[in-house]
């Protein structure tokens, strides 16, 4: 039986959403091992869920015999990305994007090998776009560019709407003179991307063949969102990090146990590498069984991103919290004088705020050693406060409590 073709196979488990002459694609890649790119602005000191995703992509391509170029956007970064945005980003400094670089490359070894055949290449955009003489790069690049057409794209639809700067206008023709130079470097044949980046991804590919007079591909994902179309990897605090300082691992887990049962199966597709007759199996009730397909994909997304032992101590300690096993229970301590639940809800729970928690306590989601917990000022007991106490979010999360 030949061997699928990895565009085939991305399409099998849901993930390709746009996509140019693909079956000239197919037959490249087919035919051997062929370059191609991510982009990643770094926005941050840390990957997050939805780059995530992209980094999973690039592994299933980079296992099939292909090589990644992971960019990392240290020049773009300084324009700002205006693709699903309704105001503009805020200016990084160099150090800050400099940092963030840093950051990212340690996270992306986990995903993609950087060593050995077809190992990935990490490059950064600020190497050639900010000394770009900008004559010299309307003359090459924005000469190729139809104002009319880019005006169309859905990246910059919204952001007309309450005023588009030329410095974003700008963002799509360095997107494209990446490919480009990439193209011109490394042989890349095919950019990847979010199906949000159609319009630069598809734009990089028509530069090429109109400067080069080369093959260049497109491809795009469809994006991690939720049966009601919002996107995944975000929570009441904020964005569900790779890094382990900015999302405990045990967090990270409990993210993906607590999904909703119509996305677990689009997650197990999108994010793991079981074989889909497993995930089928896995995912096919509408009762209480799904709760061990949940716990297994959180399991399994643990282990991808923080390692084996931090996925077997969140497994340990999620089912301390429901069998009510203190010992294994996430542990926290607070200052003796902290004794208001709401206080400690925000500082223990990762409440976003006291008014918050008080909200929390009023819907009778907060208890405190199993009981609940139903006015908004209620304080913890002398006993409580000399022997510590259980301290129990909505019905999944548990806290050992120490009074200092």
């Amino acid at each position: 039986m030949p061997k699928q073709n990895i565009i085939d196979e991305l399409r099998e488990r849901g993930l390709v959403k746009q996509v140019v002459f693909e079956d000239d694609l197919k037959k490249m890649l087919d035919e051997g091992s062929q370059s191609f790119y991510i982009g990643f602005d770094p926005t941050a000191d840390s990957l997050h869920v939805g780059h995530f995703m992209q980094m999973i992509v690039a592994k299933r391509l980079q296992d099939a015999g292909h090589r990644p170029i992971i960019l990392i956007g240290g020049g773009t970064a300084m324009v700002g990305d205006p693709s699903g945005r309704t105001d503009m980003r805020s200016m990084m400094t160099k150090e800050t994007i400099a940092h963030n670089v840093e950051c990212f490359k340690k996270q992306m070894a986990r995903f993609v090998r950087f060593e050995g055949e077809n190992a990935a290449i990490l490059v950064n955009n600020a190497d050639w776009l900010l000394d770009l003489n900008y004559i010299d790069f309307l003359r090459e690049v924005g000469a190729n560019f139809s104002v009319n057409r880019m005006l169309t794209a859905e990246c910059y639809k919204q952001r007309l709407e309450k005023g588009l700067t030329f410095l974003e206008f700008n963002y799509m023709l360095m997107q494209s003179y990446d490919f480009l130079v990439l193209n011109r470097k490394y042989g890349c044949v095919l950019e990847c991307g979010g199906d949000d980046q159609w319009s630069n991804i598809l734009a990089g590919a028509d530069l090429i063949r109109r400067k080069e007079q080369k093959a260049a591909f497109a491809i795009t994902f469809d994006l991690l969102t939720t049966s009601e179309g919002i996107k995944m990897g975000k929570t009441a605090k904020g964005a569900v990090w790779l890094d382990p300082n900015k999302t405990a691992p045990y967090d990270f887990f409990q993210y993906w146990r607590n999904i909703a049962d119509a996305d677990v199966e689009k997650v197990f597709r999108f994010l793991t590498f079981l074989p889909l007759d497993e995930i089928e199996e896995l995912t096919k009730y509408n009762d209480e069984r799904m709760n061990k397909a949940k716990e297994r994909l959180a399991y399994e997304l643990t282990k991808m991103v923080h390692g084996e032992e931090e996925a077997e101590n969140a497994l340990k300690k999620a089912h301390a919290a429901f069998s009510g096993d203190s010992e294994n229970m996430p542990s926290a301590t607070i200052p003796s004088g902290m004794t208001s639940v709401a206080d400690i809800l925000v500082a223990v729970a990762k409440v976003p705020s006291k008014g918050e928690a008080k909200r929390l306590i009023q819907g009778g989601g907060i208890s405190v050693d199993g009981v609940k917990v139903t006015d908004i000022m209620a304080q913890i007991t002398d006993s409580q406060i000399a022997n510590g106490f259980t301290l129990q979010k909505g019905k999944k999360n548990f806290y050992k409590v120490t009074v200092e």
